[in-house]
């Protein structure tokens, strides 16, 4: 990365002020921000992919997960207005999707810069009613099955029994971030959405997901990909070259 020096626990590899856009991505279940070092944290087509880091995970596993999508946003929006340069998009998958649409509301009360652009996927539209599986109360050995039938997850790591003991707190508070969620309607975001949305998500068919439209007036884009609920990592590329479409004139 370039750029002045990193300060934010939340933004651990820095904000790319030299590039022409910066794109923040918000984690899923489990995950941290290292999840998207592999799309890298350069700048690449003039779009920067600058992971964002939620507590209670990688460097930040000392510090105690938060369970609300609505707090981990109003902790976060005050530092994306004072150190990220506009223009900005943001991009979360799974339990990331529902913090990033949060996100963009906080920062429109806050009266920050927009960002130019809300990328999600794996999470069914926030107005729609949870299903109530409850995976926050599900053992270790209950959580390595759900994850199984996600697909995504390393067959080492679900074989790896104290390795799933240890990251079994996280995903339990990471799970609550979608069960204990209450939907507020407020007015649609005024700027460009777009769903990715697999064909065999076990978690959010393709209505669901086409049911974030009624989330803007500002643009609304349904990309269908063929795979599961990790589909936008195993097909990155692809997505990869969408986002710098999407964003190489940003408004």
């Amino acid at each position: 990365m370039t750029g002045r020096p990193v300060r934010s626990r939340w933004l651990p590899f820095g904000t790319a002020p030299d590039a022409a856009v910066r794109l923040l991505c918000l984690p899923h279940a489990g995950a941290g921000a290292a999840v998207y070092r592999s799309w890298g944290t350069g700048a690449t087509g003039g779009v920067a992919v600058c992971p964002v880091q939620p507590p209670g995970r990688e460097k930040r596993r000392r510090e105690p997960a938060l369970v609300s999508a609505t707090e981990l946003a109003r902790l976060l929006a005050p530092e994306i207005i004072a150190d990220v340069p506009p223009p900005y998009a943001l991009l979360g998958h799974s339990t990331g999707a529902l913090v990033a649409f949060e996100l963009c509301r906080e920062i429109r009360r806050l009266g920050g810069t927009a960002p130019v652009h809300l990328f999600v996927s794996g999470r069914p539209a926030p107005q729609l009613p949870m299903r109530r599986t409850r995976l926050s109360g599900l053992s270790v050995t209950e959580l390595a099955e759900v994850l199984r039938r996600l697909g995504g997850t390393p067959p080492e790591v679900l074989e790896n029994q104290a390795l799933l003991a240890s990251i079994h707190p996280l995903l339990v508070a990471d799970f609550k971030v979608n069960e204990e969620y209450t939907y507020r309607p407020e007015s649609p975001l005024g700027i460009p959405l777009t769903v990715f949305a697999a064909t065999r998500d076990a978690g959010t068919s393709l209505d669901e997901a086409a049911a974030w439209e009624t989330q803007t007036d500002g643009g609304f884009r349904m990309l269908t990909l063929d795979g599961g609920h990790f589909a936008v990592f195993d097909q990155a590329p692809e997505i990869h070259g969408h986002i710098a479409t999407s964003l190489r004139t940003p408004s």
